[in-house]
């Protein structure tokens, strides 16, 4: 039995969005964890997570005013089904972000961001994975909206699925 993980970012509502999809708002049930990497812009989103997340952990992003700064850390750590797990927001440019993540955290296992919107799936050559779950909402140049899914057992990250959202 692992820990179920819900991974999104970058969800811009209500700018890129009346709501979240109701794709992603049925997996809420399922999700033992449900990890926001930032840009969420109204409190709305953050209360309807809370209500309806067993565990939410989630980070400001550049997008977020002082409400969600009040209530959210820049970044945010907690150790899930024996693996370290950080987010954050913003990680800079894609050229250069495995060695500048595994200087600024090497103390985590895995790191959750967005502020991209891109999807992302690597692992340093120190061993940290870093996931970007992209953008439920707003898609920008990528072909999909997407969020993860991922599970934590054992001390080992599995079953990592990037879900892509139907086309509105």
């Amino acid at each position: 039995m692992g820990v179920s993980l819900l991974l999104m970012s970058d969800t811009h509502v209500p700018q890129r969005a009346k709501g979240l999809p109701e794709q992603l708002l049925a997996e809420l049930p399922g999700a033992d964890v449900v990890i926001h990497a930032g840009d969420w812009v109204d409190t709305a989103t953050l209360d309807l997570l809370e209500s309806r997340s067993r565990r939410l952990i989630g980070v400001y992003g550049n997008n977020d005013g002082p409400d969600l700064r009040a209530r959210l850390p820049e970044v945010a750590r907690a150790e899930l089904g024996g693996l370290r797990f950080g987010v954050v927001h913003e990680t800079g440019p894609a050229e250069g972000r495995e060695a500048r993540c595994a200087d600024r955290f090497p103390d985590l296992d895995v790191l959750v961001f967005g502020h991209s919107h891109i999807p992302w799936d690597t692992t340093t050559p120190t061993g940290l994975r870093l996931l970007n779950p992209g953008s439920p909402t707003d898609r920008r140049r990528q072909p999909h909206r997407t969020y993860m899914t991922a599970t934590v057992a054992g001390g080992a990250l599995t079953d990592v699925v990037l879900t892509a959202l139907p086309t509105r």
